[in-house]
């Protein structure tokens, strides 16, 4: 009694209860007694009795929990649901190969609906595990995986997610076709994408060599349909000393034998995807003397056949460890050492860096896919989510500023879209030796800067899709949170935004300005349909200005020295990034028939800081005297600056 006296409510309901019980018990007492109750009497109290019973059972007694559950947002045909990827499409593709295309992706868009993102979500829970050595002693090095995990690789061969790539039934336009069901197919693939992408990144380089001797066996697996036959490759390229400087950082040796193949030496630090069955690797040759060259000039590329016929590991390669991460949790990552690893070199001695370049075009592209469609899936998760639930008398999409946050998320992601796209359409030309040389330059400067700056956006971006949800989206049992940890990989890996921004640079150096020329011309170009479309013209104005600035920044900067361009490379690449998709985004909404939401994306997208650098230069950011009090800033009260360390 003492507990109910502070919920008033229900000590009411409790007192009345206690009446009703004792009358119910003195009306038993009289007919013990002997006294007559009717059966109209008795039908009356058998109906309070039952009411008292209903009454008593409240929400929350017991095992109860209330009556309110809310209803959980579930994906739908992304494909479908996906306006601009159609606009996109049917904007660029020839009529008879869009509706071919189409008719695929919402195929496949139901199929990811239906199958594929329950595969996925096994994945995330069921992450991979190593057992060293079996019941009776002996090493055997097995990386277990979930069965859904096996069924991803039966899956990305039968959609053909790396076959469609190579045989280019659609000239050019396979790689967007390629590109566009990846992007349908990331989110829900349980992190499958990480090792297409480095199968994708394998196949290109094969292609690029030449597919010859035991090349031309892993190039038919890679690019195989069948599930029984298709092949997944490693990259094992990161050792001890770093991963971005293979250069400096690479140990591994390879020892050349009498029949022409090699035997490998070395510790591969972080090995993604493990479980592949071939995978490509750079070593050191040893010469007659035993020497090796040091720096990118004495690492070649080498092929090595992971697994034997019945997929044991092969001699020669021992597992270390798995490693624990962040996210990415679903795919084995692993410590190897390789001692007498059988391999095939298949670069020209000394040519190991340059032969991996096509990998990283590859690969980085596979890392935009993956951003891009993050940002995507959170988004629509969001959207769906914004009218199921309700708080404060009405649901949350009819909150005018939790729809304006989800539109400038939108934005964003709209943006990405086309910079992945433009993207997967130069490499489609290159491919096909369809591209011009501002093509080539163009995709050679967009490649890093599409990478660095989605990796970024993914982010933000997925950060702000959690709180969408509220509570709900920090919960791992929602399947939510796994896509933030799991976001951040994309600025690491395939080199982090400052490697990459500083590789914008080295595309600049060795192409003497050419790729910079392709990049004013390109946007240019983008800009002509646009400007005779008045609601399109101030943003228009908007772009050509921030050209404008850029181009009096670089001629500043030419002048300055190599100290002032590492200090801007980062603002520099995010200059382009934004410059060059607001191009894209004004291209698209000045398409005829274009709906109002593309004009008011490019709008908005044009309304930011387009042109960063500028502004921070002008700030003295990139003086060397802001990078002396950069380190005195960052370093203050630290043991370094004393000297003592």
């Amino acid at each position: 009694l003492t507990s109910l006296a502070i919920f008033p409510c229900e000590y009411q309901l409790f007192r009345r209860h206690v009446s009703n019980i004792a009358n119910s018990l003195l009306q038993v007492s009289f007919c013990l007694a002997g006294a007559k109750i009717s059966a109209s009497q008795s039908q009356q109290a058998e109906t309070m009795d039952k009411r008292i019973l209903q009454e008593l059972k409240a929400p929350f007694a017991r095992t109860e929990t209330g009556t309110f559950f809310q209803e959980q947002p579930r994906i739908g045909n992304q494909y479908l649901e996906d306006g601009l990827l159609q606009r996109y499409l049917k904007v660029h593709l020839p009529p008879k190969v869009f509706t071919e295309v189409s008719q695929d992706l919402e195929r496949f868009g139901s199929r990811v609906m239906d199958e594929i993102d329950s595969l996925g979500r096994e994945c995330e829970l069921t992450p991979p595990r190593l057992q060293q050595y079996d019941a009776w002693g002996r090493r055997v090095d097995h990386i277990i995986t979930c069965m859904a995990w096996k069924r991803m690789k039966e899956i990305s061969a039968e959609e053909g997610l790396i076959a469609e790539a190579y045989e280019r039934r659609y000239s050019s336009w396979s790689r967007v076709h390629q590109v566009a069901k990846l992007y349908l197919y990331a989110p829900s693939s349980g992190l499958f994408t990480c090792p297409l992408a480095m199968t994708d990144g394998a196949a290109k380089v094969i292609e690029t060599l030449g597919s010859l001797g035991p090349l031309e066996e892993a190039f038919s697996h890679l690019t195989s349909r069948d599930p029984t036959k298709f092949w997944t490759s490693g990259q094992w390229m990161t050792e001890r000393k770093g991963g971005s400087d293979v250069a400096g950082g690479t140990e591994t040796v390879a020892r050349e034998q009498s029949d022409g193949t090699y035997i490998l030496h070395g510790f591969k630090w972080f090995t993604s995807a493990t479980d592949s069955d071939m995978t490509l690797t750079l070593a050191r040759i040893v010469d007659a003397r035993g020497q090796v060259e040091q720096g990118s000039r004495g690492l070649s590329l080498f092929y090595m056949k992971v697994r034997d016929e019945e997929g044991k590991v092969n001699d020669g390669i021992e597992v270390q460890r798995l490693k624990e991460k962040l996210g990415t949790r679903q795919v084995p990552t692993a410590e190897l050492l390789l001692d007498g690893a059988k391999a095939y070199r298949i670069s020209a001695e000394g040519r190991g860096v340059a032969s991996i370049a096509s990998m990283l075009t590859i690969t980085r592209i596979h890392n935009v896919v993956s951003a891009v469609a993050s940002m995507r899936r959170v988004i629509n998760m969001a959207r769906a989510y914004a009218t199921k639930r309700v708080a404060f008398g009405k649901p949350i999409k009819d909150h005018p500023l939790h729809t304006q946050t989800m539109a400038r998320m939108e934005v964003q992601a709209r943006g990405a879209f086309l910079l992945l796209m433009e993207t997967a359409r130069l490499l489609g030309l290159e491919e096909t030796s369809m591209a011009t040389e501002q093509d080539q330059d163009l995709l050679r400067l967009l490649t890093p800067v599409a990478k660095l700056y989605t990796g970024k956006q993914a982010i933000a971006v997925i950060s702000e899709g959690l709180e969408c949800f509220g509570g709900q989206g920090y919960m791992e049992d929602t399947g939510f949170a796994v896509v933030l940890r799991d976001a951040q990989v994309l600025t690491i890996w395939e080199g982090t935004t400052n490697i990459l921004a500083l590789d914008v640079l080295r595309s600049l150096t060795k192409s003497q300005g050419k790729v910079l020329a392709a990049f004013f011309s390109a946007a240019q170009e983008k800009l002509e349909l646009a400007s005779r479309i008045s609601d399109l013209e101030s943003s228009v104005q908007l772009i050509q200005n921030a050209l404008h600035r850029l181009g009096q920044f670089t001629q500043r900067a030419g002048s300055k020295g190599t100290v002032t361009m590492q200090l801007a490379a980062r603002d520099f690449a995010y200059t382009l990034a934004r410059i060059y998709t607001g191009a894209l985004l004004l291209e698209h909404a000045a398409q005829p028939g274009a709906p109002l939401t593309d004009i008011y994306t490019a709008q908005r997208w044009c309304q930011q800081d387009l042109c960063p650098v500028d502004k921070e230069e002008r700030a003295g950011c990139y003086d060397e005297a802001a990078a002396s009090m950069d380190t005195s800033f960052v370093y203050e009260g630290s043991p370094i600056l004393k000297g003592k360390l």
